[in-house]
């Protein structure tokens, strides 16, 4: 496989396990929920993870541009090792993140998850998969295609899903693969 498909595929999986039970899903949860409007709460989500993750690859690809190969594989290698213990802890959402409804729902939906995925894992992960993969359109394609597939079903469906969902085996995944990935760095390999 050439790597613009691997990172678009890796990209793809890993922020779809992450955002299992993640805050911006437990957010998609709630204003399915509020406003019972899928579609402009599906768009927002679209719209909010493009510049949201946009924003995180390009700083990702500035990274790989400014740190040499040797410090960028102990960033990458301890940050996706960090990113496995993160994506173990449960996550919370605050009630103050659900934007004021004078936005309506596709605006109240943008700023809502704007804001709840800044300084989010799955941003980070946008990050650290950008300086991993150096391929920018691919990681953001990728990340926000998981977003999608994790958060779609969570609007359309809401608490059918929440109800079954193995929340502790998916996230388990994600760390194995969070470590993976941060010992394939740490070791040299993907960064050639």
């Amino acid at each position: 496989m050439n790597l613009s498909l691997d990172a678009f595929l890796m990209s793809t999986g890993i922020v779809a396990l992450a955002e299992i039970g993640d805050k911006t899903q437990l957010l998609a949860f709630m204003l399915a929920a509020r406003f019972r409007r899928p579609w402009p709460i599906i768009l927002g989500i679209l719209v909010a993870t493009l510049a949201n993750h946009a924003f995180a690859g390009a700083v990702g690809t500035w990274i790989t541009n400014v740190l040499g190969r040797d410090v960028l594989r102990w960033v990458l290698g301890l940050s996706f090792l960090g990113m496995a213990v993160w994506t173990l802890i449960p996550d919370k959402l605050d009630q103050d993140e659900l934007a004021t409804p004078k936005l309506g729902v596709l605006g109240t939906t943008i700023v809502a998850f704007f804001l709840a995925e800044m300084g989010d894992k799955t941003q980070v992960a946008t990050v650290a998969l950008a300086a991993q993969y150096d391929a920018f359109v691919a990681v953001v394609g990728g990340t926000t295609l998981g977003m999608m597939i994790a958060n779609v079903p969570a609007v359309v469906a809401g608490d059918r899903i929440a109800k079954r969902m193995p929340v502790r085996l998916v996230h388990g995944v994600a760390a194995v693969l969070f470590a993976v990935l941060g010992v394939a760095a740490l070791t040299g390999i993907g960064l050639d």
